[in-house]
């Protein structure tokens, strides 16, 4: 049975964020005049968490928080391959360890670039509203321990997905480009109509106007 798993907003918060870390990355190891485009990455960046935090309330079913997040038990069962149908339709177990940290990794390195100040041309928008010496730590976790945690964290989303794929045998990319799946049982299925997509856009719209605010903080 073919159902939507992955919305709309969703899909385009996936790829928009992959696309933004890939730009990330890029600029921060160009440095020089790419950190203007850094630093703006890092605000659309800061929008979508904002949105994806709220999405992951009241968006569609299998994008809210509550349909992955798993106790031991469901890991174990999973692990021993008998995991239920609901557990494998969204995010699995396994892949729900990778979605939150890849999150929490990214509030991170948002967050500290946020307060981070290279002492030379670049600062964040609070670098001034907190201690030179806080600042300064944070820059250090932001550039030394926050930039390898998430590349790390990346590819090993990458290798766990290549496994998936070559060796489970399971599509796992396709249905976050196009959002349906075929899932075994009667399971409900995501709400992806006009309603849930302009609701989708207005809290996007706030989460943009929080990371607007916060970029001009500094100025």
């Amino acid at each position: 049975m073919k159902i939507r798993i992955w919305d709309l907003p969703t899909r385009l918060f996936h790829w928009a964020l992959a696309a933004s870390v890939i730009g990330l990355v890029v600029t921060a190891k160009t440095g020089g005049n790419a950190m203007v485009w850094h630093f703006r990455l890092g605000y659309l960046v800061l929008a979508l968490l904002l949105f994806r935090l709220a999405w992951g309330l009241v968006g569609g079913h299998w994008s809210r928080f509550a349909t992955f997040v798993y106790g031991p038990r469901s890991v174990l069962r999973y692990l021993r391959g008998g995991a239920p149908a609901a557990h494998t339709a969204g995010h699995n177990p396994l892949g729900s360890f990778s979605v939150f940290a890849l999150l929490l990794a990214l509030a991170a390195q948002v967050t500290t670039g946020l307060f981070a100040d290279d002492e030379i041309a670049y600062a964040g928008p609070l670098a001034h509203q907190v201690s030179a010496e806080l600042s300064l730590s944070l820059t250090w976790y932001h550039k030394v321990i926050g930039e390898p945690l998430l590349i790390a964290l990346v590819v090993l989303h990458l290798l766990a997905l290549a496994f998936y794929i070559g060796v489970k045998r399971q599509r796992l990319v396709a249905p976050m480009w196009h959002g349906d799946k075929e899932v075994d049982g009667d399971l409900p299925a995501s709400r992806d109509g006009a309603g849930a997509r302009w609701l989708a856009l207005a809290v996007f719209a706030a989460a943009g106007a929080v990371a607007a605010w916060v970029s001009r903080i500094g100025s």
